[in-house]
């Protein structure tokens, strides 16, 4: 049987229940520093701690579940592809619009 983990509601990764506070303030101090780099555009507002629930491992699931909601992808405006802001960044730089099709005209006899 594989042992619960919580979900870091920063970055998604998954850790044990004594790891995930030592490991959130390191997390956050590098999503701002990450995302102080974005065009502004992209920037988002810091994540949001989900509430603890109470209780065992339907609490943790709903925990986790909560987590997962917060880091949010970005679609690519031109495939509509997901990414991680400082992803979504990489990835257009070769991601090209796709290009419009074009219907031959008929001319009316």
């Amino acid at each position: 049987i594989r042992p619960v983990f919580r979900i870091c509601h920063i970055c998604g990764k998954e850790f044990g229940s004594q790891s995930l506070p030592i490991h959130e303030p390191k997390c956050l101090e590098k999503w701002q520093i990450e995302n102080d780099k974005l065009p502004k555009h992209l920037r988002r507002p810091p994540p949001v701690q989900p509430q603890a629930l109470p209780g065992g491992s339907l609490g943790t699931m709903a925990e986790n579940a909560a987590a997962a909601q917060s880091y949010k992808l970005l679609p690519c405006e031109h495939c509509g592809r997901t990414f991680l802001p400082d992803r979504l960044a990489v990835h257009q730089r070769s991601c090209k619009p796709k290009a419009t099709k074009l219907f031959p005209v008929q001319i009316p006899p």
